[in-house]
């Protein structure tokens, strides 16, 4: 059995026990009230999904395409630059503690989305621009080559979304603490897809192009109420039936597909004072 495999039936594990462990703690770390923020980094993996892209000339269907995630090799001044800190694929988190065990968050997600180049796949539909690719396809074979298709969502597969998550201590002691969490997340998808096809010019802009759902497991490691580490799993659905391919805005694509991400965050929990509080 593979690390990855033992750390997620750990999650699983201990996101079904947390909440009867939770009733033999004695938690000192009282929590509603209180923020908190990370920062981290993540590694992504992606279902293959089906490429449905639409024009005045052209409209076919790219099936089972391949992609896969694009982390930054790690160095200090990429990752920890003010300058360049936005461009490894990372993990930004806000949130409330509104309950003791629940909270609520705003986060984003910034992974990357890269399709697989030169790989060979099934298309299915017609293209009438005037390139060598015109044609009508039922159910051939077509190569991923540079130019036929381009496609990434590399600055990046942007899902910013709100999560609710229910955290339950395991072990608490004055300056340390270990807890689980776990909850529910829905988003929109933001993108910046880098997108070459045919004979249009390349095409690289934000755009509003669909939602998502997921879910969230977690391990967290609190040092003395404050500072954090957290290691976790998220998988979820992501659909998006408007994306922006070339300057031209009647062309479109549109695809879905399942993701997981793996991260390791960094963090501190704080509590604003309240006016009666300071007043003391």
């Amino acid at each position: 059995m593979n690390s990855m495999k033992l750390f997620l039936i750990s999650l699983l594990l201990i996101g079904f026990l947390s909440p009867v462990y939770g009733q033999m703690v004695k938690d000192n770390y009282y929590r509603k009230g209180n923020f908190f923020i990370y920062w981290g980094w993540n590694r992504a993996a992606y279902t293959t999904s089906d490429f449905h892209f639409s024009g005045n000339d052209y409209d076919f269907t790219l099936e089972n395409v391949v992609a896969k995630d694009r982390q930054s090799p790690f160095s200090a001044k990429l990752y920890f630059s003010p300058n360049t800190l936005s461009i490894p694929q990372y993990n930004l988190r806000i949130g409330y503690f509104f309950h003791d065990k629940y909270t609520i968050s705003i986060g984003a997600d910034h992974m990357k989305y890269v399709m697989e180049q030169f790989q060979t796949v099934k298309i299915n539909g017609t293209i009438a621009n005037g390139t060598s690719f015109d044609g009508t396809y039922n159910d051939s074979d077509i190569e991923m080559s540079e130019d036929f298709l381009k496609f990434e969502h590399t600055d990046g597969l942007n899902y910013e979304n709100i999560e609710v998550r229910r955290f339950d201590v395991i072990f608490g002691r004055k300056n340390f603490s270990f807890a689980a969490n776990e909850g529910l997340g829905i988003g929109v998808l933001v993108p910046r897809t880098n997108t070459t096809l045919m004979n249009n010019a390349r095409y690289d802009e934000f755009h509003l192009a669909g939602y998502g759902f997921s879910t969230v497991l977690a391990l967290n490691a609190t040092f003395f109420k404050y500072f954090f580490v957290q290691m976790e799993w998220k998988g979820g659905f992501i659909h998006m039936p408007d994306i922006r391919t070339t300057m031209y805005k009647s062309d479109r694509a549109s695809q879905h597909f399942l993701f997981s991400q793996y991260n390791v965050v960094f963090g501190g929990n704080f509590r604003i004072p309240s006016k009666k509080s300071s007043e003391k």
